[in-house]
């Protein structure tokens, strides 16, 4: 049968103000649910946030007569476009966690296998890395930009 439905993971009971605790067992069916929930919940802000930023692009298509006015509107339409792609790509590695969960891999090291740590989930749910692995990571990308 291997992997549960979505709607039956959901139907997991989840006490009010629950959060993770390093006390109980790592990614037990409660902590996958509580991030399921958390995931999901960051993704719909996201694109509610995307759609709210589409519309405002789509008033702001009047012309402005005034060239300054005109560029400074062009620099926050770019801007406005770079922030919108940034989400775009965090709405792909939010999917990417979600599938993690259902896999069973969610929450463990991508490099070593080791679990992350509930601390760090809860304050970057997307994270693949446990902090030693993020922070050599780093280092390593440090010391080949500086080459």
């Amino acid at each position: 049968m291997g992997k549960k439905s979505e709607a039956t993971e959901s139907r997991i009971e989840l006490p009010a103000g629950y959060s993770p605790s390093a006390d109980e067992p790592f990614m037990n069916e409660r902590q996958k649910e509580y991030f399921r929930r958390k995931l999901l919940a960051w993704k719909e802000e996201i694109i509610a946030e995307s759609k709210s930023t589409l519309e405002l692009l789509q008033e702001d298509m009047g012309t402005l007569p005034d060239m300054a006015d005109r560029a400074s509107n062009e620099t926050d339409r770019s801007l406005e476009l770079r922030a919108r792609d940034r989400q775009r790509k965090l709405v792909s590695k939010i999917d990417s966690a979600l599938r993690r969960i259902d896999e069973g891999t969610y929450g463990y090291c991508e490099e070593t296998g080791e679990p992350i740590g509930v601390a760090r989930l809860d304050a970057r749910p997307v994270a693949t890395l446990s902090l030693e692995a993020q922070e050599r990571h780093e280092r390593n990308e440090r010391v080949h930009r500086d080459d």
